[in-house]
């Protein structure tokens, strides 16, 4: 049985196979950007889901300030582990960025019960106490968004960007419209899709085409 088992051969062949798809079914879609096409070409590749076309949404700014905070030692906060494990550490290390995931952290779980919160909420309010340019990864969370969203507002925050791709049924779809219309520049997925994956996806296609040597 012949099937390709490098995978860099399968990675390339999946994005010629992304590409085909996109001139064939939408001969008159066209991208804003090098950089959004990077981002939802990689979307699709690891969700296998065309909708991405239309439902990834960037804002002005979005790009510029992620980039921005990541030259200047920026950390990411994720909501999931599983988003943190997908990211690209070693291009991260090299720019002396930071990667954080506070979801199981101790203060972090005694926070949520005295507030009677969401863990995801306590976290975002323990990512408000530190310094440095920061980058909110949510793929999971509705929650966090609506945290971070009140933070932002009250002055305490100070996010570069939101990268909100959370997945599901409850207040997902709304949580990620309400973060398009904050002052919060930002990367979304319109309605009930997303995921930690997704997020992960998007963080590192914004690294590859910028960082990767």
């Amino acid at each position: 049985m012949e099937y390709i088992k490098d995978p860099g051969k399968i990675e390339e062949k999946s994005f010629e196979i992304i590409g085909r798809e996109i001139k064939e079914n939408r001969p008159k879609y066209n991208f804003k950007s090098d950089i959004e096409e990077k981002i939802i070409k990689r979307a699709i590749h690891t969700t296998a889901d065309f909708d991405y076309l239309d439902i990834l949404k960037i804002s002005e700014s979005a790009i510029e300030n992620i980039v921005s905070a990541l030259k200047n030692k920026a950390t990411i906060y994720t909501d999931t582990t599983m988003a943190m494990s997908g990211i690209n550490k070693r291009i991260l290390d090299q720019l002396g960025c930071k990667y954080k995931c506070l979801i199981s952290d101790s203060k972090t779980i005694a926070l949520a019960k005295e507030k009677s919160m969401t863990r995801s909420m306590a976290a975002v309010e323990i990512i408000a106490e530190d310094k440095g340019p920061k980058i909110l990864l949510f793929g999971n969370a509705p929650t966090a968004i609506y945290k971070a969203i009140e933070l932002e507002e009250k002055g305490s925050l100070h996010v570069s960007a939101i990268i909100g791709v959370v997945v599901g049924f409850v207040g997902a779809a709304e949580s990620k419209e309400q973060l398009a219309n904050s002052k919060i520049d930002y990367i979304i997925s319109q309605g009930r899709k997303g995921g930690s994956n997704l997020a992960a996806a998007i963080v590192n296609a914004i690294l590859y085409h910028y960082f990767k040597r």
